[in-house]
């Protein structure tokens, strides 16, 4: 792993400070900033094509060839599903292989080979099919047997989902990706189990993350619930930080668990949910008689509903970030003040930054519309205050 750090020299005892890689940071924002175009840019053609296809009854047409070859209502929705699908992953699949596989290469930020994107690829589509589909004919099912309400039962199915995945993806979907193993550092297993029952989160075990397999960032999580959670480490982690910065990481991950964020954080998106689906079924509504639709139940009518849940998400994810940045500034500082350990927070922070290639001063709007934590620049402020002042 290529060092990104710029260690000053100090004196005394005090251990080397570990500050900010000014061409690192350049890299940075120039990387964050096309990411950014690449949003936009996909988000505009997205729009520009869903809005002509539907002015144009093209999304009927199709309904009609479905319905040429079944009138089960069942079949219609799986198979013009799967077509929208296909065709949405057709027209999408440069940008995804320029975002995806070109530009963290490029940037140095990817190890993965072409045939490992691939099969990654493919096994994201085979699940995106699988979970899609089943979501689809519960939709559909819904819309024609409870045509008043189906949103708030479809609404509470979705919450219903987003608990179960909470709990069962660390154990069913991570492994399809990722190799784990029980972590080959006893000292260190102890002393994270120890943190862990210490913030009163029983894990199942500490486990080490092949992400050298696929990337060159570190990450380090606490997930599932009950019985299924673990601590997981990157291997990319393990192999560029000491003991004391990976015991900051987690305590901040521990802080979560301590100030009870998943529950709060389902409740929000039960909200959510439900605010999306009732301006979902408004906008069908609406367009029935507009772009000719038989009914709410029509699945001519479905690029309709995705599209009144993007732009739902897209208006609703800046308060979502913000409670967010909320939780994560509440979880820095419960690290900072359950181990002690500002140096070692404060060199974390600027290791990340550099290693995964984040901006640590975003612009205000960036943060403000698109970030979930606060910017490594106030993390580190946070550190370095706690240091000087205590909590």
């Amino acid at each position: 792993m290529a060092s990104s750090e710029q260690p000053l020299i100090t004196t005394g005892a005090q251990a080397p400070q570990v500050e900010l890689d000014p061409d690192r940071q350049r890299l940075a924002s120039r990387y964050a900033s096309l990411g950014r175009r690449l949003f936009f840019s996909e988000l505009a053609a997205t729009a520009f094509l869903v809005v002509l296809l539907l002015l144009s009854g093209w999304f009927i047409t199709l309904r009609e060839w479905v319905e040429s070859i079944t009138k089960d209502p069942w079949l219609v929705v799986g198979i013009y599903g799967i077509a929208i699908g296909v065709g949405y992953t057709l027209l999408s699949l440069p940008l995804d292989y320029y975002s995806g596989y070109v530009l963290p290469h490029r940037y140095g930020l990817s190890t993965q080979k072409l045939s490992g994107w691939v099969s990654d690829t493919l096994k994201s589509l085979a699940l995106s099919a699988l979970f899609g589909l089943a979501g689809l004919e519960a939709l559909y099912w819904l819309l024609r047997t409870f045509p008043d309400y189906w949103w708030a039962l479809m609404a509470l199915l979705a919450w219903l989902f987003a608990v179960v995945m909470a709990q069962l993806a660390p154990v069913l979907l991570m492994p399809i990706f990722f190799k784990f193993r029980p972590l080959d550092d006893p000292e260190l297993a102890r002393r994270l189990t120890q943190l862990a029952e210490s913030a009163g989160a029983r894990v199942r075990g500490v486990y080490e993350m092949d992400m050298s397999s696929r990337t060159t960032a570190a990450n380090a999580m606490l997930t599932g619930l009950g019985r299924t959670r673990r601590i997981i480490l990157g291997d990319t982690l393990l192999k560029g930080y000491t003991h004391d910065e990976i015991e900051t990481v987690l305590a901040h991950e521990l802080a979560h668990h301590v100030h009870n964020d998943l529950p709060k954080g389902l409740a929000a998106q039960a909200v959510i949910m439900l605010a999306g689906m009732w301006v979902a079924s408004l906008v069908l509504n609406w367009g029935i008689p507009i772009f000719g639709f038989r009914d709410i139940a029509d699945v001519a009518a479905l690029p309709l509903f995705v599209v009144a849940m993007f732009v739902f998400g897209l208006i609703a994810m800046p308060a979502g970030n913000y409670m967010s940045r909320q939780m994560e500034r509440a979880a820095d500082r419960y690290a900072l003040r359950t181990t002690g350990k500002y140096a070692a927070f404060r060199s974390t922070m600027a290791k990340l930054a550099g290693q995964n290639l984040a901006e640590a001063d975003p612009p205000a709007w960036v943060s403000f519309l698109f970030h979930s934590h606060p910017p490594i620049s106030e993390r580190i402020r946070l550190a370095e205050n706690a240091a000087a002042e205590g909590f």
